[in-house]
């Protein structure tokens, strides 16, 4: 069993799953981490693709949403079928590099108890106008949540399994990113 789960939402990225899946296969696949694409919803050659290039890569798997539900309805369709300690995802789009997960996954056995850890990336290098928008976010989220976050939608998002097991009623939209 792997200690890690890498779910990676894939709508419509059929051009980037090649590029992504040898990303995934030269960084990630190097410790004990399974990665899930999901296949969510998408209307152009996204499952075809998987299912042509996943055989040859064991640690790599797919699950299929037939019909697009939210951002986040894909993100729970993948770690419902994850059996690790770990979980994770990030974005199909290559923003974020997938072996963040493997520094992610450094900081967990680093602690004494990795069930209070919870684990968000954040972004560099952005247009002034991004970076003003995740401002009035984490403004946003200080009013709502009463708590400061950070860039809540970077990647990846990584915590315990038990934290995924405790949750009820999560969101299928991208508000998944403030549950």
């Amino acid at each position: 069993m792997a200690i890690l789960s890498l779910v990676i939402p894939c709508y419509n990225e059929s051009e980037n799953l090649p590029s992504l899946i040898e990303r995934c296969a030269t960084k990630v696949l190097l410790k004990d981490i399974e990665v899930v694409l999901v296949d969510n919803g998408s209307t152009d050659s996204t499952s075809e693709v998987l299912a042509s290039l996943l055989p040859s890569h064991p640690n790599m798997r797919s699950v299929r949403v037939p019909l697009n539900q939210g951002y986040g309805n894909g993100i729970l369709a993948g770690l419902r079928t994850c059996t690790s300690t770990y979980l994770s995802w990030t974005h199909a789009d290559m923003q974020t590099d997938p072996a963040d997960s493997i520094r992610g996954l450094e900081l967990f056995e680093g602690v004494q108890n990795p069930h209070q850890l919870f684990i968000k990336g954040r972004r560099y290098g952005r247009p002034l106008g991004d970076v003003a928008f995740t401002a009035g976010m984490a403004a946003f989220e200080v009013l709502l949540l009463g708590q400061r976050f950070w860039d809540i939608n970077a990647q990846p998002t990584m915590f315990h399994r038990d934290f995924f097991l405790s949750w009820i009623s999560p969101p299928s939209d991208f508000s998944l990113d403030l549950f």
